[in-house]
């Protein structure tokens, strides 16, 4: 019975990396924002979850340890008001929720025609109220071989979301743009986002450029929050992954980081805190990918580790 089970909570082995986790996090300023792309990893078990633990109580453990979660099921689908109100009442007041907007607006009407969509998405976030951080409209990669033009300039994009975004409602959420098109990344991208006050999602990706290089070319803040993102390569790492499990180097998928990031961690660590000194105030939300480096809390260990030095 789960009575008994609670009797004997103080027996069972404790997660492995939940304490030290809480530490490297305890001295960061309270307008910075560490969570993972999503809490449903069973890999985690034993190292932020409790061994055994169910699935449906993975976020409440979550959100012991860490301040903020991007939700990634929203991508899929608009959650069920039963859902949203689990997630609020299941984790403590001080917990934030980014989402992603979904695919059906980014991917398969592109911003065209979706209005219903949006607003249906955005009635179903609201109960959430103080707690929702920034909703992410995140947009596909367009190779050459698709479409040569808008690969390169992205115009098409842009005219699509220039028609978009003055029906977000922006005087009471908050919005981030990401795009993995690099040349998309220019002057005009980051003028229409900042005439909106929504946020353009820097994100370490391996097509698009470093933060240094990009501020090297424009200063990327476009809203009163900065939006990070940390990804990697998901087909690199799913090799390399596979390899190490099946040469038996490895027995899960996501348990340890496996890529060393230490220093590009670090680059990142220190030019957020340079676009800090130049529009100082603004809340910085960064969320770690298990496929940056193989264990997403591992990476934003690291994160920690280097804003703190």
């Amino acid at each position: 019975m789960p009575e008994q089970q609670d009797l004997f909570a103080h027996l069972r082995p404790k997660p492995r990396d939940v304490e030290r986790l809480r530490q490297v996090q305890s001295s960061l300023p309270a307008n910075l924002y560490l969570g993972t792309t999503s809490w449903a990893n069973p890999d985690w078990e034993g190292l932020i979850y409790p061994p055994g633990c169910s699935s449906q109580d993975y976020i409440e453990h979550y959100a012991e340890v860490f301040g903020a979660v991007e939700i990634d099921s929203t991508w899929y689908r608009v959650p069920s008001a039963r859902a949203v109100e689990a997630w609020g009442r299941r984790t403590p007041e001080h917990f934030l929720f980014a989402a992603k907007v979904p695919r059906v607006i980014t991917h398969e009407k592109n911003l065209v025609d979706c209005q219903g969509e949006m607003d249906d998405f955005l009635r179903a976030m609201s109960p959430l109220g103080g707690r929702l951080g920034p909703l992410l409209l995140q947009f596909e990669y367009i190779a050459r071989g698709r479409d040569a033009g808008e690969h390169e300039t992205g115009d098409q994009f842009l005219r699509r979301l220039e028609a978009f975004l003055p029906h977000l409602p922006t005087d009471q959420m908050r919005f981030a743009v990401e795009v993995r098109n690099a040349k998309w990344v220019r002057q005009e991208l980051v003028e229409l986002l900042r005439s909106h006050r929504v946020a353009l999602a820097l994100t370490s990706y391996y097509t698009m450029p470093d933060l240094a290089a990009l501020r090297a070319r424009l200063d990327p803040v476009s809203a009163d929050f900065l939006y990070l993102r940390f990804l990697g390569d998901r087909k690199q790492m799913d090799e390399h992954v596979a390899e190490l499990m099946e040469s038996g180097r490895k027995q899960r998928h996501w348990d340890q980081l496996v890529w060393d990031r230490h220093e590009e961690t670090g680059r990142w660590a220190a030019e957020v805190k340079s676009l800090l000194t130049q529009h100082p105030g603004m809340e910085v939300y960064a969320f770690f990918n298990n496929h940056y480096a193989g264990y997403a809390p591992g990476s934003l260990e690291l994160f920690a580790q280097a804003w703190g030095e």
